[in-house]
């Protein structure tokens, strides 16, 4: 049987991302590579081993757990549960944010209208990484100040807000701009890259190591702090779950200062 060509079927069948496919198809020919040079069977047994000969960071160890699962699962048809097989545990870290005005600061200094508009996105609407790289001039309603994001993570539509400034530039900004595709961010080939992105970041926020989780995590935040409730916040960033939104935008700053201290 050619267990990686069926492992890219049931990928396909459930309508995967081809990173998501290419990143399954990587860890589980890692670990037929070690069954074969060990000689041990396919067995939940074989999987424990080999996780516990691996040294690697928690999301890597995590990704490389799902792969197995989904192969044991939906190819060999000998499913196991984190009971049977433990999973790493995340740890629960507060998200890094920084304030409005240091990122009004940020804007403020950036010349290149490009990158402006880059940080800009990132903050006002929320959007992944992923989803600022795809989105096109089409998804943007300037009118009603409204962002389109489709098939954004778990393949899900949404929408955000943008303000009324990044929409001034944006006009700004398509008025000089001469587009060969239909995204609002272009490089040499196409659309605009995660790297060209985080490059962009790290210039801009300096000492700060700007990232886009980081505006991500401050858009919420600052939402909560202005008193916007935490189910517009859960579908602007397009959580599935309100736990989700709980943990991102974490204790508001304004909630905090209301709490009597007992000393007082």
């Amino acid at each position: 049987m050619d267990y990686i060509q069926e492992l890219r079927n049931e990928c396909k069948l459930r309508g995967y991302t081809q990173a998501t496919i290419m990143a399954y198809v990587h860890h589980v020919n890692r670990f037929l590579t070690f069954t074969k040079k060990t000689s041990l069977n396919l067995t939940h047994d074989s999987v424990k081993s080999y996780l516990l000969m691996q040294n690697l960071s928690i999301n890597s160890m995590r990704l490389k757990y799902a792969a197995l699962r989904f192969f044991f699962t939906h190819v060999l048809k000998k499913p196991f549960t984190p009971e049977i097989i433990p999973i790493k545990k995340k740890p629960k870290l507060l998200p890094r944010t920084i304030s409005k005005e240091q990122i009004k600061l940020i804007i403020t200094n950036t010349q290149n209208l490009k990158h402006k508009l880059i940080i800009s996105i990132l903050y006002s609407t929320g959007i992944r990484l992923s989803e600022l790289i795809n989105l096109k001039r089409t998804d943007i309603d300037l009118e009603k100040k409204l962002v389109y994001i489709k098939r954004g993570k778990g393949r899900k539509d949404r929408l955000s807000i943008i303000s009324n400034s990044l929409q001034l530039d944006l006009l700004k900004y398509y008025s000089k701009e001469t587009f060969k595709t239909p995204y609002v961010f272009e490089g040499r080939f196409g659309k605009y890259t995660k790297k060209s992105v985080q490059k962009v970041l790290e210039k801009a926020g300096k000492e700060i190591k700007l990232t886009p989780h980081m505006l991500r995590h401050s858009f919420a935040t600052h939402l909560l702090e202005a008193g916007v409730d935490l189910r517009y916040i859960q579908k602007l960033l397009g959580h599935a779950s309100i736990k989700t939104t709980q943990v991102y935008t974490h204790v508001a700053e304004h909630e905090l200062s209301r709490i009597k201290n007992p000393l007082d």
